[in-house]
């Protein structure tokens, strides 16, 4: 997530006129500062959740995102809601998707309802269903098949987010099941369903929404906690 900017118009290093002692660089823009990959956790204004103590694995940042029109006027900054990861970490070759074993969890903000950023209608509060949303979307985002070329993936992916998007809205259909976790090691109900792709629930914690997908993980053996400790997902 570091971000960095390209000087133009400069030499290589070596060539002459390149920049050095005797050439100091007088034009062009300077390198970005790298960007603190966890700077945007910090900036929210909610708790974030994770696998408790009991999960001894490894850890890593997910994203972050703000949605369009979620915040208020005064809360111009910051994050609407993130995934930690646990496991193994996103697969960079499709073949290797089927091996993960893997658990993130999604903490969303509580935002009430409001009017949309352009003042044309009305957003709704956020609730389970938008953690079992975003869940239920990581989990496609996370699972689809490889073997897919880039046309069938779209389409793949069109009809599995739309399936994704009718679930989400009816947590007490038939869809999903019943499912207690501890969170801050208390017990709490949770929505749950399996799929071939892997697992999804969703719920609520103190201060936060709270949604999770896995697959090669058991759900029925995790517990969430809040995080006192965000380095221990940077891996320091």
């Amino acid at each position: 997530m570091d971000a960095t900017s390209r000087t133009v118009g400069t030499a290589p290093a070596g060539a002459p006129g390149a920049p050095g002692p005797e050439h100091p660089v007088t034009g062009g823009r300077k390198p970005a500062e790298p960007v603190d990959p966890m700077a945007p956790y910090q900036a929210a204004d909610f708790p974030w959740y994770g696998l408790d103590d009991g999960w001894t694995g490894r850890r890593w940042l997910g994203q972050v995102g703000a949605g369009p029109g979620i915040r208020t006027p005064q809360q111009d900054a910051g994050a609407d809601y993130g995934t930690l990861g646990h496991g193994d970490e996103p697969a960079k070759q499709p073949e290797a998707r089927d091996v993960r074993r893997f658990a993130v969890v999604v903490t969303v903000a509580r935002r009430p309802g409001r009017r949309s950023a352009d003042n044309t209608g009305t957003l709704e509060a956020t609730s389970a269903s938008s953690a079992a949303w975003l869940a239920g979307s990581g989990l496609l985002a996370a699972t689809w098949p490889g073997q897919l070329d880039r046309a069938l993936r779209q389409d793949w992916m069109d009809q599995q987010s739309a399936l994704a998007w009718d679930l989400a809205d009816d947590l007490d259909g038939p869809g999903w099941s019943s499912l207690t976790l501890p969170v801050s090691g208390l017990p709490q109900p949770f929505r749950y369903r399996e799929s071939e792709y892997g697992w999804v629930l969703a719920g609520e914690a103190p201060g936060v929404l709270l949604g999770a997908y896995g697959r090669g993980v058991s759900a029925y053996g995790v517990g969430f906690g809040a995080v006192a400790d965000l380095g221990v997902y940077r891996g320091r």
